[in-house]
C-alpha cells in the first residue's frame, strides 16, 4: 500500500466520522423541545437545526472533512455535540438529586 492511498484511505475515514457525527447532532436536534434551547441559553432549535443541514451540505459537496467548507462543518458540529447538546439533555432531564 503506498503513501498515497494510505493518505486517501485516512482522510476518508475522517470525512465518514465528520458525516456521520453531523447526522447524528442533526437528529438529536431534531428531535428535542423547541423550549429547551433558549432555558440555556442558546440559540432557537430552527437556527441550529438550520446550522446542521448546512453543515451536512457543506461536508457532502466538499467531500473532504479537512478542507476550508469541511473545517467549518467540523467546528459547528463540534459546538453543538460539546456545548449545546449537554445542557439540552441536562435541562430536559431535570435536577439531579
Amino acid at each position: 500500500m503506498d503513501s498515497v492511498s494510505l493518505t486517501h484511505g485516512v482522510l476518508t475515514l475522517i470525512w465518514l466520522a465528520a458525516v456521520g457525527a453531523t447526522i447524528f447532532a442533526l437528529i438529536h436536534a431534531v428531535r428535542q423541545r423547541s423550549d429547551a434551547f433558549p432555558a440555556v441559553d442558546k440559540l432557537t432549535k430552527p437556527i441550529w437545526v438550520t446550522i446542521l443541514v448546512v453543515a451536512l451540505a457543506l461536508l457532502v459537496l466538499a467531500e473532504t472533512a479537512v478542507g476550508l467548507l469541511g473545517l467549518a462543518a467540523v467546528v459547528a458540529t463540534g459546538v453543538y455535540l460539546a456545548d449545546v447538546r449537554p445542557k439540552v439533555d441536562e435541562v430536559q432531564r431535570g435536577p439531579r438529586w
